[in-house]
């Protein structure tokens, strides 16, 4: 009796913990999802802190206690969504959940071999959390709508970032023929990163061209970089209205859903009509 009793009060904390963990719209599962933000914002403050000399001399014990004391909530909350969530292994090999154990380990390997720069920078791998706070918060439809957007119009920015790169190849060799070592361009590969800190605007200045027809190719690439810029941004733009105005309506309650819903967000009926533009209805 007594282990079916502890079965039965197990199976309840999972629920509890699994509606609290994973859900968003109760009382519970928002005031958790604050306290998870706060947390994460705070750690990844306390090791900018850590990097600054004269801070960590005078509060370097409290950064370390209150360092463990996340990683310990972390803790806690990494094995609690293992336990409850009905696929474990999915969770665990999710790029979150392995975003999740990642940043947990630097604490703990702190056992094992001192604390490196290196270790210490991976635990602000958990600012890359809020995003999924956000996501299950109230960003879910503009995150998913972005997302298909950039997922739509891969292809479009592969070609054109392989056109990009092809310029850049091109043109980087053109500036190795005609430059001389001591302007910097010692190289192919370094004329090339030359053309690429150009075209994009950077321009650190570390090379620069000394001969008139490598100044008039130069021109050439900044005023050709301030296009190139615009383009991925107007690719994914496009699509993103596309998207906006192309719609799913529900016969039944006249809802515009996103156009590769199956079912109804508002009344939950599943949808058979075409896709449409909505600007039209």
């Amino acid at each position: 009796m007594d282990k079916e009793r502890l079965k039965n009060q197990y199976e309840v904390f999972k629920k509890k913990a699994y509606i609290i963990i994973y859900g968003t719209n109760t009382p519970l599962g928002k005031l958790f999802d604050i306290i998870l933000l706060q947390l994460i914002i705070i750690s990844v403050l306390m090791v900018m802190l850590e990097t600054v000399e004269g801070v960590n001399q005078r509060i370097h014990g409290l950064l370390v206690f209150m360092e463990w004391v996340i990683t310990i909530f972390f803790t806690m909350e990494y094995i609690l969504r293992i336990i409850t969530n009905r696929h474990p292994y999915r969770y665990i090999f999710s790029l979150y959940g392995i975003i999740d154990l990642i940043a947990l380990l630097p604490m703990y390997l702190s056992f094992i071999t001192p604390s490196t720069k290196a270790i210490s920078v991976v635990r602000a791998l958990r600012l890359l959390r809020v995003f999924r706070i956000l996501d299950l918060v109230s960003f879910m439809n503009q995150g998913k709508e972005l997302k298909n957007a950039l997922y739509n119009s891969r292809n479009k920015i592969i070609i054109f970032t392989y056109f990009v790169l092809v310029i850049c190849v091109l043109l980087g060799s053109v500036m190795y023929v005609v430059e001389s070592s001591e302007s910097g361009f010692t190289s192919i590969p370094r004329s090339i990163y030359w053309c690429i800190v150009t075209m994009t605007t950077v321009g650190y200045g570390d090379i620069a061209p000394q001969t008139a027809l490598g100044q008039i190719i130069s021109a050439f690439i900044m005023i050709l970089g301030y296009g190139i810029i615009a383009v991925p941004t107007g690719i994914v733009t496009a699509e993103y209205t596309r998207m906006k105005t192309q719609r799913r309506i529900c016969r039944h309650c006249n809802y515009q859903n996103q156009p590769e819903s199956r079912y109804c967000s508002q009344c939950g009926n599943e949808l058979k009509e075409p896709i449409t533009n909505a600007s039209e209805k």
